[in-house]
């Protein structure tokens, strides 16, 4: 009943929140709780014929604070609903925060696992964290375990960096990876066991930093791709390297063979998955399809955060299939079902010459565009995309020719410090773009996933239109449609 009681108040909060909230920066079509934080994606799920997202949350103020885990479930990864908040703190498993943590069916019961925090110093920032369950039978209303924690300690050789625990299934077992830290602050992934999902047995370590990968690695995923054994982690503490890493925390991955009766995981070198700004703590599932899907917390710590001004922050990423190419790197794109968004269509132009800039109008917000650049009859040094708002606002996409450095610049819309991200491509013929803008956020995918940028943008102008440009030369355009995409959330 005190569970009960608690999930009632935390509703009653939000919807007072939501009444009182500015909306300009407010996404359409994208996962983001009624009011108020949230962060982590948790718990993402194909569970009987819909899809489960949960997220670490703060109903009680636009603030990190005392993790919840709210909800929002979807028949198609396109319309979703949000439902009564899952999981709330204050039991002797999760006295201070209900962590980050996923979802497995077992048999029928959807079950979370999860982190339990623990403050014994708040000001200090000296905690402990163990790991506990709960379960549904309708997969909206959740009970937890009388046997929590089901992991109450971590190994001897831990720090309190104990974290984020991602369950599969294989063969006849359970098993379950944790993001640990060790004594001396080197960030790795931990191995459990279990039949049953209650009672755990340590493995071991599965892989952990070289010294270059951070003091802590959070929100590890461990996934089969294309017959490869993917890691995904989230390290905290990493260095910037050139155009790698500029983020304070990275999300990216390794590449390997792992061979489950020795616990021995053989990978290759770690590789950013995304070279945005705002892109963290990416979880994955599979659907009923057989598809790797993919979800981000769309912002990062310590980041400027303007929304919480309006009374919300936080936000996750659209949907993202993932696939393994032969070179072994990973490629992000957007499920078919996107597609379901789109509203009107602009034919911009086909086979176009640009010299200098040709603007196509539009004073949507919720848009997405795709244009095909022809490198090979393109003489310009620089060509590319300005998404233009009044006042001289744009979010600017561009391509440096002779070095193939592409840009995403959103000095000028409302990232004023720290506005540039730059990634390498590897492309002499043609350049594709497909590009997704919701109110304030761009994500960005090129040339079919070879990379992706996503980033959280604020303008706080009209919309004037996208402008196609070519600096020093001219661009050959072969392709450019625009579409007006829908918001889900009206």
């Amino acid at each position: 009943m005190l569970t009960q009681k608690k999930k009632q108040q935390a509703e009653a909060a939000l919807q007072s929140a939501k009444e009182n909230m500015n909306t300009r920066f407010r996404l359409g079509y994208h996962i983001m709780a009624p009011a108020n934080w949230i962060n982590d994606p948790n718990g993402l799920i194909y569970f009987n014929n819909e899809y489960h997202v949960f997220y670490q949350h703060h109903p009680y103020d636009e603030n990190w604070g005392p993790m919840h885990w709210g909800h929002v479930k979807s028949k198609d990864l396109v319309h979703w609903e949000h439902l009564p908040i899952a999981l709330v703190p204050g039991d002797d498993c999760d006295r201070d925060g209900c962590f980050s943590g996923s979802a497995v069916d077992n048999d029928g019961e959807l079950t979370l696992i999860y982190t339990g925090h623990h403050y014994i110093d708040k000001e200090k920032d000296i905690f402990y964290q163990n790991q506990n369950i709960a379960t549904s039978e309708d997969g909206i209303t959740f009970k937890k375990s009388n046997l929590n924690p089901v992991v109450a300690i971590p190994p001897q050789d831990s720090g309190h960096h104990f974290r984020d625990p991602k369950v599969w299934r294989h063969g006849d077992s359970w098993y379950m990876i944790i993001g640990n830290a060790t004594k001396e602050e080197i960030g790795r992934v931990i191995l459990y066991k279990s039949s049953d999902l209650c009672d755990w047995e340590y493995v071991g370590v599965v892989a952990e930093s070289d010294g270059t990968h951070g003091y802590m690695w959070e929100c590890p995923d461990f996934f089969e791709l294309n017959g490869k054994q993917v890691l995904l982690v989230s390290p905290q503490g990493m260095k910037a390297d050139g155009n790698k890493y500029r983020n304070l925390f990275q999300t990216g991955y390794f590449i390997g063979d792992y061979d489950y009766e020795g616990n021995t995981y053989n990978h290759g070198t770690f590789t950013e998955l995304d070279n945005g700004h705002d892109f963290y703590a990416v979880q994955t599932f599979l659907d009923a399809q057989g598809r790797r899907i993919a979800i981000g917390w769309m912002d990062m710590w310590e980041s400027l955060m303007p929304t919480k001004e309006d009374g919300w922050c936080g936000a996750l990423t659209m949907p993202r299939v993932l696939t393994l190419t032969e070179d072994n790197k990973i490629h992000m794109n957007p499920p078919d079902e996107m597609d379901l968004l789109r509203e009107s269509k602009t034919e911009a132009f086909k086979d176009k010459i640009i010299g200098e800039s040709h603007l196509i109008e539009t004073e949507e917000k919720l848009i997405e565009f795709q244009i095909e650049l022809d490198l090979k009859n393109t003489n310009a040094e620089t060509a590319g995309i300005k998404i233009r708002g009044q006042k001289d606002e744009q979010t600017v996409l561009s391509f440096e020719k002779s070095t193939g450095i592409f840009t995403l610049d959103c000095s000028r819309s409302g990232k004023r410090d720290d506005g540039i991200r730059r990634t390498q491509l590897y492309t002499d013929e043609v350049l594709s773009l497909r590009v997704f803008v919701d109110r304030s956020s761009i994500e960005v995918f090129i040339n079919e996933g070879q990379a992706t940028m996503t980033s959280r943008i604020y303008p706080e102008n009209e919309m004037l239109g996208v402008e196609v440009f070519a600096e020093n030369g001219t661009a050959k355009i072969n392709d450019f449609n625009l579409w007006k995409l829908k918001d889900i959330w009206n």
